[in-house]
C-alpha cells in the first residue's frame, strides 16, 4: 500500500513528466480528427516516435481553417495548419504565418510537378458529383446537369474547401459564362451547407440525388460498407483537382517538432492510412499501394486545376457571380 507521502510524490513526478512533453497543436477540418477519420491512427503513429502530445483541433471545414488561423493571428495556438488547399495557398502565404518546410518532397505522386517552400501535400482528388447507381440519365457537364430534374446539395465556398472547388471547376470550364451556369443551376440546388460532412448526410438520407464530393468517395461505400451502389457522375470537359496541404506556422514553440511531422506525413506510416479513412489519394504513395477497391474509380480526364495564383485572382468574382446568381 502506498503511503499519502509517496503517493504525493509519485503525482507530483508524474505532473512534472507531463510540463516536459511538448504539444503539438494542428488545426485541422472536422472530418480529419473524427472517429473514422485519418486524425486517431496518425496520433497514434506519431506519439510512437516523438516523444510528444499530438493534438488535432478541428475547425470546420477547410476553408474555415484559414479565416481562425487570420483571426488569432501571431497569438494563434496552432503549430502546423492541415487541410488547406491549392484554391487557398495564395491567400494563407499572403497572411505571413506560414514558415518554410525545410522538407524533402521529392517522393511525391500527385499527378502534376510541385514546388512549395511552405506547403505540402498530403493527399489529393478530383470533385465530382456522387450520385446513386440506379440513376437514369447521368449528366455528363454542368449544362446537362442544369436541365435535368436532378436534385443537388453543395457545400458553401466561403467555408467549405469542396464548395470554393466547385467555383473553380465551373470557372475554370466556363469562363465569363460561368455565372449563367451558376443561374441555370440554381432550380437544381436543394440547399447549401457549411461543409462536406452536412451535405453527404443529407444525400445519404435521401435528400438529394446528386452530391459535390470527390470521384474516390464511392470508395467508402464498396470497401467500409461493401455496397457498390454509389458512383461518380463523369464530366466530359474534365474534373477539378484538389490537392490538400498543410503548413507550418511562424513561430511556432516547436518548430523542430513541427518539421518532424511534416517529414513523417510523407511516410508510408501516414499515406498508408489515407486511402481508407480520408477516401481520398495520398499524395506520397505508389498506385500499386491503394488498396483493392480504388481500381473501380472513375479516372477523369483530363484534370483541370488553376495555380494557386490563378485561383486567388478569380475567387472573389467567381463567388460574386455564385451569389448573384443563387440569390435571384
Amino acid at each position: 500500500m502506498k503511503t499519502p507521502l509517496i503517493a504525493s510524490g509519485l503525482i507530483l513526478a508524474a505532473g512534472m513528466a507531463s510540463a516536459d512533453t511538448p504539444v503539438l497543436t494542428i488545426y485541422t477540418y472536422d472530418s480529419f480528427t473524427s472517429d473514422w477519420g485519418p486524425g486517431p491512427a496518425v496520433e497514434a503513429a506519431f506519439e510512437e516516435t516523438c516523444g510528444c502530445d499530438l493534438q488535432f483541433v478541428g475547425a470546420g471545414d477547410g476553408a474555415s481553417l484559414l479565416a481562425r488561423l487570420r483571426l488569432e493571428g501571431d497569438s494563434t495556438d496552432a503549430d502546423i495548419v492541415l487541410g488547406l488547399d491549392t484554391n487557398l495557398i495564395a491567400a494563407a502565404r499572403e497572411t505571413g504565418l506560414f514558415a518554410d518546410h525545410g522538407v524533402d518532397a521529392s517522393n511525391l505522386t500527385l499527378p502534376m510537378a510541385w514546388q512549395d517552400d511552405q506547403f505540402l501535400p498530403f493527399d489529393w482528388g478530383y470533385f465530382a458529383f456522387v450520385h446513386d447507381t440506379d440513376m437514369q440519365n447521368v449528366p455528363t457537364s454542368f449544362t446537362e446537369l442544369a436541365e435535368s430534374d436532378a436534385r443537388i446539395v453543395i457545400q458553401d465556398p466561403r467555408s467549405s474547401t469542396p464548395g470554393l472547388g466547385l467555383l473553380m471547376w465551373v470557372k475554370y470550364v466556363y469562363g465569363d459564362a460561368a455565372e449563367a451556369v451558376w443561374e441555370a443551376l440554381a432550380d437544381n440546388i436543394v440547399t447549401v451547407t457549411p461543409g462536406w460532412s452536412e451535405a453527404y448526410g443529407l444525400f445519404l438520407e435521401g435528400e438529394a440525388d446528386m452530391v459535390l464530393s470527390y470521384t474516390t468517395s464511392p470508395a467508402y461505400h464498396l470497401i467500409a460498407e461493401e455496397d457498390d451502389t454509389r458512383t461518380a457522375a463523369l464530366f466530359d470537359a474534365g474534373h477539378y483537382l484538389q490537392i490538400e496541404v498543410a503548413g507550418m506556422v511562424e513561430g511556432s514553440d516547436h518548430a523542430d517538432l513541427a518539421r518532424d511531422f511534416l517529414a513523417f506525413m510523407l511516410t508510408p506510416a501516414f499515406q498508408s492510412v489515407i486511402p481508407t479513412t480520408n477516401w481520398m489519394y495520398p499524395a506520397a504513395l505508389p498506385a500499386s499501394d491503394l488498396p483493392e477497391g480504388f481500381d473501380t474509380l472513375i479516372q477523369p480526364q483530363p484534370g483541370l486545376i488553376f495555380t494557386p495564383e490563378e485561383a486567388a485572382a478569380l475567387r472573389d468574382e467567381a463567388l460574386e457571380e455564385w451569389r448573384a446568381a443563387l440569390s435571384q
